[in-house]
C-alpha cells in the first residue's frame, strides 16, 4: 500500500465514507457491456449453477442448471450460455476499419468495436477462466458430444481471461477491482471484493455511513454473496431442497420454477449493485489514454476473431519460447499503464512526487534558446529552473518528461532543496529555435518524472524452432488431444 492510499484510506475511516484516488476514469465502459453474474455450486470448483446475464440492465436473461452434477444438464447450460456470449461478441464487433499497411507491407483492419464482459468481482472472473478451461475441447462428435456452441464458448472465455492479464484490458472487467482503483475505503482489502459493502462506502444509502453500510451488506439476508459461491444457509436451508425436489418430481416444471426464483432471489440484488457500480464509474470522465488501451484490445480481439474458425483451441501450457514473450508483453503493459496512468491523473502523479519519481513546481528561470555547442554542430538545449516543495531523490543525469506532455524530454543537470535545473533534450521541433510553446516560461506550472513510457524497451528471443535444449528443446507442433480435454469440472 502507497502512502497516499493509506492517507485516503485513514481519511475514509475519518469520514465515514471513501475517499477517491483517482479524478478520471482509467478504464474503458462500453456503450452495451455484456454483464454476467455467475454462481456455482458450492464445493465444486467449475460446476456451474446459475447466470444472470444480459445488456439490458431491465431485462436479464436467468440460466439455471437445475442438477449440476448431471453433466449433460451442464452442457446444455454451457450451449445456452455460448448463444448469448457468441451473439454478444458478433453484435459488438461493428465495421472493420482499414489502418493501412503494417510492418510487413500488409494491409490491416481493425473492427471499430468489441466485445466487453463485466463480473462483479475477481471470483466471477476466475470462474469464467476454469468455464473455458472446461468446455474448450470438448468434442462435437462421437461419444459424450455437445453443441458446436460449447467448445467455442470455451475458447472465447479463456481468451477473455487470458486478455485479463494484460493491465490496462478492459475486456473482462471485474466491478470491484474497477471501483478500488477509483476509490479508497476504510475497510480491508479482503472486505473491498465484496461489492455491497465496497458500495456501501462509496455511495452509502441516505441515512447511512460507510461503514454501516458496509455492515448491512455483510448480512446474506439483505444481501447475498456477489457469487460464484453461495450463502451456506441458503445453500443447506433453499438450494438443496430445491434440487432434491427436483431430482424427486422427474423434472416437473413446477420445481424447476420453484429452484430458479430461488437462485433469482441470491442474484438480482448482485445484478442491480452492479449496474449502480457501472453508473458511478460512468460518472467519471474517461482518462486521455484510454481510448488507446481500448483500441489494442480492439486489435488484440480483431486478430482472434480473424483466425479463429482456421485455429485450434489454446494450448493448456505455453511453450518456453512463448511463456518468455508473454511475460515480457505483460511487463512492457504494465510500465506503460503505470505512466500513462500517472499522466492523466494528478492524483495518481501524487504517488510519484511522494516517492521521489516526479516533483511539480512553477518555472522560475526559462533560457528557451540556449545552444549547447560542445559538440561539431551546434543543438537546441533549453535550461528551465524549477521552484518545488516537492522531494527530489533523483540524481543529475536522470531522464525526466513533461507530465503534461510527455513527448517533451530531459535531464537533470543538478538539483537542491526547493530548486531543480532541468535541461530539455526532446519535443522541442527539429530547428535550431524551439516550436512556439515547447519551453515552459517563467511562471508556469510544470510537473517533470522519471515515469518514462517506453523505457522497459523491447527483448529479441529466439524461434520455437531454436529453443535450447536448458529449456526443452524446439517443442513438437501443438495438437489438441483427449488428454487435454482432461479438465475436471470439479
Amino acid at each position: 500500500m502507497s502512502v497516499l492510499s493509506a492517507l485516503a484510506r485513514l481519511e475514509a475511516v475519518d469520514a465515514g465514507r471513501a475517499r477517491p484516488l483517482a479524478t478520471v476514469r482509467h478504464c474503458h465502459l462500453a456503450d452495451a457491456p455484456l454483464l454476467m453474474v455467475p454462481l456455482r455450486l458450492a464445493g465444486e470448483a467449475a460446476a456451474p449453477l446459475a447466470v444472470l446475464l444480459g445488456t439490458d440492465r431491465a431485462d436479464p436473461a436467468l440460466l439455471v442448471v437445475p442438477q449440476p452434477r448431471n453433466r449433460d444438464l451442464r452442457f446444455a447450460f454451457a450451449a445456452e450460455l455460448a448463444k448469448v456470449v457468441l451473439e454478444h461478441v458478433e453484435a459488438s464487433r461493428g465495421a472493420a476499419e482499414p489502418l493501412g499497411p503494417g510492418r510487413d507491407g500488409e494491409e490491416r483492419v481493425r473492427y471499430t468495436g468489441a466485445p466487453q464482459i463485466l463480473v462483479p468481482n475477481g471470483g466471477g472472473a476466475a470462474f469464467l477462466r476454469l468455464l473455458g478451461r472446461s468446455t474448450r475441447f470438448r468434442r462435437t462428435e462421437g461419444p459424450h458430444a455437445v453443441e458446436a456452441a460449447v467448445p467455442a464458448l470455451g475458447r472465447w472465455l479463456t481468451w477473455f481471461a487470458e486478455r485479463r492479464d494484460r493491465p490496462g484490458s478492459s475486456l473482462l472487467l471485474a466491478l470491484t477491482d474497477a471501483l478500488r482503483l477509483h476509490w479508497a475505503t476504510g475497510q480491508s482489502a479482503l472486505e473491498d471484493a465484496n461489492l455491497a459493502a465496497l458500495l456501501g462506502w462509496i455511495d452509502p444509502p441516505a441515512g447511512l455511513d460507510g461503514p454501516a453500510a458496509a455492515a448491512r451488506a455483510e448480512d446474506p439476508l439483505r444481501c447475498p454473496p456477489a457469487g460464484p459461491a453461495t450463502d451456506p444457509t441458503f445453500d443447506n436451508e433453499v438450494l438443496a431442497p430445491a434440487i432434491a425436489a427436483w431430482d424427486a418430481s422427474g423434472g416437473d416444471p413446477r420445481a424447476e420454477a420453484r429452484l430458479r426464483a430461488a437462485l433469482e432471489s441470491q442474484l438480482v440484488p448482485t445484478w442491480d449493485a452492479a449496474w449502480h457500480a457501472v453508473d458511478l464509474l460512468r460518472a467519471l470522465p474517461p482518462g486521455a489514454s484510454v481510448a488507446d488501451r481500448w483500441e489494442r484490445d480492439r486489435d488484440a480481439f480483431t486478430l482472434f476473431h480473424a483466425g479463429f474458425a482456421e485455429g485450434v483451441p489454446q494450448a493448456r501450457r505455453d511453450s518456453a519460447v512463448a511463456a518468455a514473450r508473454r511475460l515480457h508483453r505483460l511487463e512492457r503493459a504494465q510500465e506503460e499503464y503505470d505512466a500513462r496512468r500517472a499522466f492523466d491523473d494528478p492524483l495518481v502523479m501524487a504517488e510519484y512526487r511522494l516517492t521521489g519519481q516526479a516533483f511539480a513546481g512553477t518555472v522560475a528561470e526559462s533560457d528557451p534558446t540556449r545552444l549547447d555547442e560542445s559538440g561539431k554542430r551546434p543543438k537546441l538545449r533549453p535550461r528551465v529552473r524549477i521552484a518545488t516543495p516537492d522531494p527530489v531523490r533523483l540524481e543529475p543525469g536522470a531522464t525526466v518528461c513533461s507530465a503534461d506532455r510527455p513527448a517533451l524530454k530531459g535531464r537533470i543537470v543538478e538539483s537542491g532543496a526547493g530548486d531543480v535545473l532541468v535541461e530539455l533534450t526532446g519535443g522541442l521541433g527539429r530547428k535550431l529555435v524551439p516550436e512556439p510553446g515547447a519551453v515552459p516560461a517563467e511562471g508556469d506550472r510544470v510537473c517533470f518524472t522519471s515515469v518514462v513510457p517506453g523505457s522497459f524497451g523491447p527483448a529479441r528471443f529466439p524461434e520455437s524452432a531454436d529453443t535450447p535444449w536448458t529449456h526443452g528443446g524446439p517443442p513438437a507442433e501443438y495438437v489438441p488431444t483427449d488428454s487435454d480435454a482432461a479438465e475436471e469440472w470439479s
